[in-house]
């Protein structure tokens, strides 16, 4: 039972570090229509710069105590990335969706060969440092509290975005330039900014998730593409541009890798994929989604 509850945890702390990945990429596909491959590689970037960031904090006497705020701290930093790659991609605003798949695919490419030069080939790791907050016990039952305290973001953040997203005068501007971006236009909104902050805010979830599965996890130049596959598969199974989406598949995705690594390890990306397979066949907008006109 308690190997159970291990594997349990494991698996809900993956899924929430995949949810705030997956809520950016759902975010600015539900806004803007784009499928952003490079969420991936704002993944990876956060956990190479959480790194860099707390252990040059740790070296200038940094309390461990601190480390979460820090990798939080790294994750927002990032979002100055966001508005230069926004502008970048409105070459392909309204144009099909391989021309979208082609300039984010260059992006995973050029940040791998930045992610090589900066850091180099070998794989990035934290201390243990993070395990000063405490280990939770209940017989053989154990869990980092860090694991905890992720999660306990995690979902705050889907709280926070449901909030924003419904209860705020801009939430209600992006919902309306998401349904009609010409109707939007013409009652005045600046759409430019609206995507702007839309692709930033989706860029700081994925950089943000990044950052804080490093304590647990080494950064290396295969976690982009590794993590594309998986965000996809979040996608699928929760639909396009879903946020209830993005948190279910995650949850589906997470407990399905914990438990294939545990019990099979070899068919941990086929049990993935099987699930996506059958969620394609028996509901091909996914558990949340829309029919795109």
């Amino acid at each position: 039972m308690a190997a159970f509850a291990n594997i349990l945890v494991g698996g809900v702390f993956h899924a929430a570090v995949l949810f705030l990945a997956a809520a950016g990429l759902q975010l600015v596909f539900g806004v803007q229509k784009i499928l952003n491959l490079a969420c991936g590689s704002f993944y990876a970037l956060g956990a190479y710069f959480g790194i860099t960031l707390v252990a040059g904090a740790t070296g200038l006497g940094l309390s461990p105590w601190l480390i979460l705020p820090a990798l939080i701290l790294a994750g927002l930093a990032l979002g100055v990335i966001g508005p230069p790659i926004e502008r970048m991609l409105r070459a392909v605003y309204g144009r099909d969706e391989s021309f979208q798949l082609l300039l984010t695919f260059a992006l995973v490419l050029m940040f791998q060969d930045v992610f090589r030069f900066v850091w180099g080939s070998n794989p990035r790791s934290l201390d243990t440092g993070y395990l000063v907050y405490g280990t939770l016990h209940a017989g053989d039952f154990s869990v980092p509290v860090y694991n905890l305290m992720v999660i306990a973001a995690a979902i705050a953040t889907a709280a926070g975005l449901g909030t924003f997203l419904q209860r705020t005068n801009f939430g209600r501007i992006l919902r309306a330039t998401a349904e009609n971006r010409a109707m939007a236009e013409a009652l005045g909104v600046d759409v430019r900014r609206v995507y702007a902050v839309v692709f930033t805010l989706g860029a700081v979830l994925g950089t943000t998730a990044g950052a804080l599965v490093v304590p647990t996890a080494a950064a290396s130049l295969d976690m982009a593409i590794e993590f594309v596959i998986e965000a996809f598969a979040v996608v699928v199974i929760g639909g396009l541009g879903s946020m209830r989406g993005a948190l279910v598949g995650a949850l589906i995705v997470g407990l399905i890798r914990a438990y294939a690594i545990a019990l099979y390890p070899e068919v941990e990306v086929l049990a993935i994929y099987v699930v996506v397979i059958a969620v394609l066949l028996l509901r091909p907008t996914g558990l949340f989604g829309r029919p795109i006109a």
